[in-house]
């Protein structure tokens, strides 16, 4: 199995460098501590899936390139003959920090959608900082077992196993797993490449109100 954690950090730097962009304007555009970018750059630390799709976004990458997956464009002549095959063991993967894993799909190369096998296991989330995310793109995603909580704008919707769920992924949104087993679906982000130039909000923090003092240690811990 291939894993696209390694180098993330040194890819970042290098995209960030190449625009003349300084780490702390990056870390002030994404909503995280110039500290903890810090980190990721060096390898210390790996950001969450909102601070990926975030960081994406604001340095007008691909999620792909800054993982290391993004293959190189076929020529006109394969394009349109092309045959993509992809076993389950060669999937190219990626464990995030907080304990959501990314299976990249076979989606044709620079397709118009990103297309992911995800797992989230137990008390697991898309935004380790507790904060909705916005990204470019529309969002389907189809649950085949587990249950997972999406959280967006000011409402909640439970997913279990054979339901799937659509929306414009501008809506400040956040999938959590609260149940006790693993949560694993199909992700298809289509359309995010198309307006990936174009500057996105940076994540929002989570409309409802903080319920206890525990809450809010917790809360400032993730704030680095």
């Amino acid at each position: 199995m291939t894993t696209a954690n390694d180098n993330i950090g040194s890819r970042l730097r290098s995209a960030r460098e190449a625009r003349g962009i300084s780490l702390r304007k990056v870390a002030q555009e994404v909503g995280v501590s110039a500290s903890m970018l810090s980190q990721v750059e060096t390898g210390k630390s790996q950001p969450s899936v909102a601070t990926l799709y975030s960081l994406a976004n604001v340095l007008a990458i691909s999620v792909d390139q800054l993982l290391g997956l993004e293959p190189e464009p076929p020529s006109v002549e394969t394009r349109t003959a092309r045959l993509d095959l992809q076993r389950g063991a060669e999937n190219p993967a990626i464990e995030m920090e907080n304990g959501v894993r990314w299976e990249r799909l076979a989606m044709g190369q620079r397709g118009p959608a990103d297309a992911l096998l995800v797992t989230y296991q137990p008390g697991a989330s898309s935004s380790v900082e507790g904060k909705l995310m916005r990204h470019a793109g529309q969002e389907y995603a189809y649950l085949l077992s587990g249950e997972i909580t999406l959280q967006i704008d000011f409402e909640e919707h439970v997913l279990r196993a054979g339901d799937s769920v659509h929306f414009d992924s501008s809506r400040p949104h956040m999938f959590s797993n609260r149940g006790s087993d693993p949560a694993t679906g199909v992700w298809f982000v289509v359309g995010r490449r198309d307006q990936a130039t174009q500057k996105i909000e940076r994540n929002v923090p989570p409309p409802r109100a903080v319920r206890s003092a525990v809450e809010v240690l917790h809360r400032l811990d993730s704030f680095d």
